[in-house]
């Protein structure tokens, strides 16, 4: 099975050939940060298996991982232990997230409390109809 997916701009987009690794969700500190959110999920491939429109831009988040995100809007598209073959794409990058579930969580003890609640939360009232939304995202392929 393939995997595509991209940033919000589409100015960089990847494909990650199958089988693929692992599924996973991190809630370390690290994470949290990298993301802006609670946790990040990823799907993890042999590194070997995953080409590149335009390679990502890397930050060193630590002395053994690199994060990967596209330099011209930002979205966080890797996470990769500098001495591993294998490199995790975000999970929510994939242009079809709901084909892949997480089967293990990372740090679940960093956890903010609220996530488990979730989906206890009310829906939200629909937003009001703007009639000069534009909405520059790159479509899912």
């Amino acid at each position: 099975m393939d995997y595509t997916g991209g940033c919000q701009c589409g100015a960089t987009r990847y494909r990650a050939t199958g089988p693929r690794d692992r599924a996973s969700v991190c809630y370390c500190r690290m994470c949290q940060k990298a993301s802006g959110g609670p946790f990040m999920a990823f799907v993890r491939f042999p590194s070997g298996q995953v080409s590149w429109s335009t390679p990502p831009a890397v930050f060193a988040s630590s002395t053994i991982v690199e994060r990967g995100f596209c330099r011209e809007c930002g979205t966080p598209l890797t996470y990769r232990r500098t001495s591993s073959a294998n490199v995790s794409v975000t999970l929510h990058s994939l242009d079809h997230p709901e084909t892949v579930t997480p089967e293990m969580a990372f740090s679940p003890e960093m956890q903010v409390p609220w996530c488990r609640t979730l989906n206890e939360l009310p829906d939200a009232p629909e937003a009001v109809n703007d009639s000069g939304f534009v909405n520059h995202q790159h479509p899912d392929g």
